[in-house]
């Protein structure tokens, strides 16, 4: 924070705050840590005061500078964190189910403009002494990866809740000061910011203008191709999509429906081996295997659906607030039924996107994309028909403030499509989340029934494996995998 230029936003950043102004591409991402107990309440508490020192994006809100002239300016506010920080027993029967109905409110709800972007509710008497922390946050804060470098600002691995010192946290943890601007004083900020980074877009281009000179003379068709190849690229990346490729999953709501599924990790990986490709591999083939059956059940085969594919642009070194993705789309077969080439096929695809020449040039194609009226940027989003989002978790047990984490589930922004699926390991286990825009998908039992399938196709490339389930419908005592429980158990 110490220096000026961090007070605002990137544009990937800005990117999802805008999306705000339609309802519909609320960027809003719900995570569910399921917990063996309720955690010791004081201690969680003061550990959640310090992380939002450490992390002093926590402590901010937004503000934007007239007419767009820079993007939104971060700035402290008065922090209370009860206003953020809520406790509450489920609601009758106490089950895991009655957890993410509360968590299906949360992610339709928008946030106070006027305080720090975020909510953590704990649930307790969770199916006996279990419990829940709902954490609720703007997509403008973190990304996945991002988010999962600060959970270990608030999580610990070991039950046994580490002391953070004694006196006032604000003692022993300080950041410079984001002061609120009047009008003038912020139009003022905006226009240095924007000469700054002008200035730094002027220094990048002039040290690389020598070494471009000496390689169009070298080779000036090479050098011609590839230039060409870029404008190509960043024109996908820009282009708006007109339609669905789904015939069946065209509305689009307000309404969510938000589901989970668990699979075993060393399963998923073990399949993707068969065909020489990786766990992401697997598990888009396994989504779309899903969404193949969800079609044919409906009587409306398709052939290659459009997916939104958040790739990280984040490098070594890199604060793990703020979005640091790209977001790919492009199409993936679907209605391909032999399960090892339509992965292939998909691996194919995803590998691509990644080199996308576009990709390193994300943070400044957003900062223009804002410049656009919302309706343009709403057609490149809402003809999407799904997302998948795969998020590298947590190999070992983590706990908070003495209870022990059973499982953690992120449900993500539909950002315009009809599902968003979205993978995290956590100790062995793959906890998928799924947010399903009820306008497109009224029946999310079928589809989730249809996804269960999907990824049992999948494993069974690799011959026995454990069960793919979908713990809201079976007993939380029964549910998980020997190790990793996705419910509290």
């Amino acid at each position: 924070m110490g220096d000026r230029s961090e007070a605002f936003m990137r544009g990937t950043d800005a990117f999802s705050w805008y999306l705000e102004k339609d309802p519909g591409l609320r960027s809003t991402i719900v995570a569910v840590a399921w917990l063996d107990r309720a955690p010791e309440f004081d201690a969680f508490r003061h550990r959640l005061e310090r992380a939002t020192h450490l992390a002093p994006r926590f402590r901010q809100r937004p503000v934007e500078p007239p007419v767009r002239l820079a993007n939104p300016r971060w700035e402290d506010t008065e922090f209370d964190l009860s206003l953020h920080l809520h406790r509450m027993d489920s609601p009758s029967p106490h089950t895991a189910a009655t957890v993410v109905e509360f968590a299906r409110l949360q992610a339709m709800t928008g946030f106070d403009r006027s305080r720090p972007l975020w909510q953590f509710t704990l649930i307790e008497r969770v199916d006996g002494d279990g419990a829940a922390l709902v954490m609720k946050v703007h997509h403008s804060l973190t990304d996945g990866i991002g988010g999962m470098q600060l959970a270990f600002l608030l999580f610990e691995t070991t039950r046994r809740s580490q002391p953070t010192g004694t006196g006032t946290v604000a003692d022993a943890i300080a950041h410079p000061l984001v002061h609120p601007l009047g009008t003038a004083s912020l139009v003022r900020e905006s226009l240095v910011h924007d000469a700054r980074l002008l200035g730094g877009v002027a220094r990048r281009g002039l040290a690389a203008a020598v070494p471009a000179a000496v390689s169009v003379a070298r080779d000036p068709w090479h050098s011609l191709t590839g230039a060409l190849a870029t404008v190509r690229s960043l024109g996908r990346f820009v282009e708006p999509v007109a339609d669905t490729l789904s015939p069946l999953m065209t509305d689009r709501s307000l309404d969510r429906h938000l589901d989970m599924l668990a699979v075993d990790l060393a399963d998923l990986k073990q399949a993707a081996r068969e065909v020489d490709g990786t766990v992401n591999d697997a598990f888009v083939a396994a989504v779309t295997g899903g969404l193949r059956r969800y079609h044919e059940h409906h009587g409306t085969p398709v052939d290659e659906l459009r997916i939104t594919l958040p790739i990280s642009t984040r490098k070594e070194g890199d604060p793990p607030g703020g979005n640091r993705i790209s977001l790919e789309r492009f199409k993936v077969p679907v209605g391909l039924a032999d399960v090892a080439e339509r992965m292939r096929q998909i691996g194919h695809r995803c590998r691509t996107a990644r080199d996308d020449r576009a990709l390193p040039m994300s943070d400044a194609v957003a900062g223009a994309l804002n410049l656009l009226p919302s309706g343009v940027v709403a057609s490149m989003l809402k003809h999407i028909d799904f997302l998948a989002s795969n998020v590298p978790g947590v190999g070992v047990t983590i706990y908070l403030a003495g209870a022990e984490v059973t499982g953690y589930y992120v449900f993500g922004p539909t950002t315009g499509s009809a599902v968003n699926v979205t993978l995290l390991s956590y100790r062995g286990t793959c906890c998928v989340g799924f947010t399903v825009d009820a306008g497109a998908v009224p029946d999310g039992d079928v589809l989730m029934e249809c996804f269960r399938q999907g990824f049992e196709e999948v494993l069974e490339l690799a011959g026995d494996h454990r069960p793919v389930e979908l713990p809201l419908r079976v007993s939380p005592r029964a549910a998980g995998t020997p190790g990793a429980a996705p419910v509290p158990a």
